[in-house]
């Protein structure tokens, strides 16, 4: 169900921006009539920003081959909507090509409900609510298109490190103490799209972009046989995925 939520937002962000674009095309029919806000603002060798933004994260789970031998069904999972907010670093490197640094706090909920387990005693066994608050550091390249007036389409690619400030890795009580851990560290890979527009004092950019992690997060429960929690012993890796959704100003 979260899926198809968020493949909703999506959808009406590209529909939001595609519209914008037409109406300031519709405003501004030629390069004549319009007046050009910051017209040398692309020409800058280096500049500043910050950005403020929403966001919302999932995990991917890989399985033991047996976890579906015992008849275990696929951990469920209902992510929040969280918060990010940051500042950007912007050296031109040509007329179409960027490189960004965006070094930002990301805050982000997910809920984990476990498939049933003989060890339950309790409702609230199967719940487990993951917070991770991020110092997440993206080096990104920008590619973008012709300026069309005042408003610029692009493309964005590049890696980010995460720190994991509520990661619980060093927390001695696992899963039978209603503690989840994580890996404090992480390495994602980027993809996104978005519009700069051009207005009078600063150039206001909306964009999009997928955040995939490259590398397993999960922290085994502390047991003397892993495969025995009921909560992490079928998961053989668990990988963060989730968009954001950015407002930067420049």
């Amino acid at each position: 169900m979260h899926k198809n939520r968020h493949h909703k937002i999506i959808i009406l962000i590209v529909v939001l921006i595609q519209f914008i674009s037409i109406r300031a095309h519709a405003q501004y029919p030629t390069v004549r009539e319009t007046i050009i806000n910051l017209p040398t603002f692309d020409d800058r060798f280096l500049h500043y920003g910050y950005f403020v933004g929403l966001n919302s994260y999932d995990f991917k789970f890989s399985y033991h081959k047996e976890y579906y031998t015992e008849k275990f069904k696929d951990i469920e999972l209902n992510p929040s909507m969280g918060f990010n907010v940051g500042l950007i670093g912007d050296l031109r490197i040509n007329k179409y090509i960027n490189i960004r640094i965006e070094p930002g706090l990301y805050y982000s909920k997910r809920d984990l409900i476990f498939p049933e387990h003989s060890s339950f005693t309790d409702e609230s066994d199967r719940l487990r609510e993951v917070k991770s608050t991020y110092i997440h550091i993206p080096l990104i390249v920008k590619l973008s298109a012709a300026r069309i007036n005042n408003f610029r389409p692009f493309v964005l690619a590049g890696i980010s490190k995460d720190f994991n400030l509520s990661s619980n890795h060093k927390n001695i009580d696992d899963n039978f103490s209603n503690v989840f851990r994580t890996e404090p560290q992480n390495m994602n890979y980027e993809i996104g799209l978005g519009l700069d527009f051009y207005l009078f004092y600063f150039k206001f950019s909306p964009s999009i972009r997928g955040i995939f992690s490259m590398q397993n997060e999960l922290i085994p429960d502390s047991v003397i046989d892993p495969l025995s929690s009921p909560w992490t012993g079928g998961i053989t890796k668990m990988v963060s995925r989730g968009f954001a959704i950015n407002l930067t100003f420049e």
